[in-house]
């Protein structure tokens, strides 16, 4: 047995003390004041958890945790378990202000992907992704070699597809829905057993997106959401997280392709001519035009965009990244739109 491994084991017979919950989104704290570690609602361990089509065992509440993308990042950040991440990669955006302080002490281990040496050096006993890139050939690690130095792992069930990753290359043959991503929720707060927490914040992002989408009704109008790339731009499919935003506000995703992301021409989107774009705001530099500003100004100075009746009559509302991908920023999405909703619903 390795000393790391060793050290791993040690950890988990080390009582730590419950830390308060520091935000859920951009809403108030939930209150941590109910047991959430003993009782009726205590995890038993070890717990099999079915992920992704195949089972994985934990065999005590995590301690050391890396998670390998924003989303899932700021699940954990939500549910109080700031620290214990021992690092975090693959960024789109800022963190949420009401989580600023529990990320203020995590490792960013990478802007995009860390190597596996990077996050094997943070001597982690659990890995978790939004992502399965993070998991296929020529990502970070595969999930079987995790399996051999001991370290458990997690992936979003929002990325899963008949027990395959969309993300790793399957094909999405079912629309997502915000059920999935509570599920995801529901799943975290089990593994770490602060199940009172998961519940809680599930709570209140149904309450809030309940209120974000009341009488907001776009009456079926076309939209699309354009995420990266001005070059070949990088459009929401029909089934993502993405089309979530637009069937619960009443538009109609004009993209058919069941694809999370799929990669489309300009000219495919003049022929569509969608009432209202949907940008994506990412603060980073990985595509041309990952900025909003850049992307305002490629749509109006190029000449087959600038023809786009969105873009004439500056129909055109931007979300970041993160809250068109399947997170807890789901509902800041919805309200951006009904924002926008309440400020333009004359001019429609």
């Amino acid at each position: 047995m390795t000393t790391r491994r060793t050290r791993r084991l040690l950890a988990t017979f080390t009582a730590l003390a419950l830390v308060t919950l520091t935000g859920c989104g951009a809403s108030e704290e939930v209150s941590t004041d109910a047991p959430t570690s003993a009782g009726e609602g205590a995890t038993r361990y070890p717990l099999v958890v079915e992920n992704c089509g195949r089972e994985e065992t934990i065999d005590s509440a995590p301690q050391r945790v890396v998670s390998l993308d924003q989303n899932s990042t700021e699940i954990l950040l939500s549910l109080g378990l700031g620290d214990r991440v021992v690092g975090t990669a693959s960024w789109t955006d800022p963190v949420l202000e009401s989580l600023a302080d529990a990320n203020a002490d995590v490792p960013r281990l990478a802007d995009n992907a860390p190597t596996y040496e990077v996050l094997l050096d943070t001597d982690p006993d659990f890995v978790t992704a939004s992502f399965g890139r993070h998991f296929a050939e020529g990502g970070v690690v595969s999930r079987q070699r995790l399996d051999e130095t001991g370290i458990a792992s997690y992936l979003s069930p929002t990325d899963c597809d008949d027990g395959e990753s969309v993300n790793g290359g399957a094909p999405r043959t079912t629309a997502l829905t915000v059920d999935v991503l509570y599920t995801e929720i529901r799943e975290l707060a089990e593994i770490f057993d602060v199940r009172d927490r998961g519940e809680a914040l599930i709570a209140e992002l149904t309450e809030r997106a309940s209120a974000a989408t009341e009488g907001v009704d776009f009456g079926g109008r076309s939209v699309v959401f354009w995420f990266a790339d001005t070059k070949t731009p990088y459009v929401a499919g029909s089934f993502g997280a993405a089309a979530l935003l637009a069937s619960a506000t009443g538009m109609e995703n004009v993209i058919s392709s069941t694809d999370d992301w799929p990669a489309t021409g300009w000219e495919t989107v003049v022929d569509d001519a969608p009432d209202i774009l949907v940008v994506g705001d990412l603060q980073r530099d990985r595509f041309p035009g990952d900025r909003l500003d850049d992307k305002l100004d490629f749509l109006r100075s190029d000449p087959l965009t600038s023809t786009l009746d969105a873009v004439e009559n500056d129909r055109i509302i931007a979300l970041h990244g993160a809250e068109m991908n399947p997170s807890i920023r789901f509902v800041d999405g919805l309200e951006k739109i009904r924002a926008w909703w309440d400020e333009n619903e004359d001019t429609l």
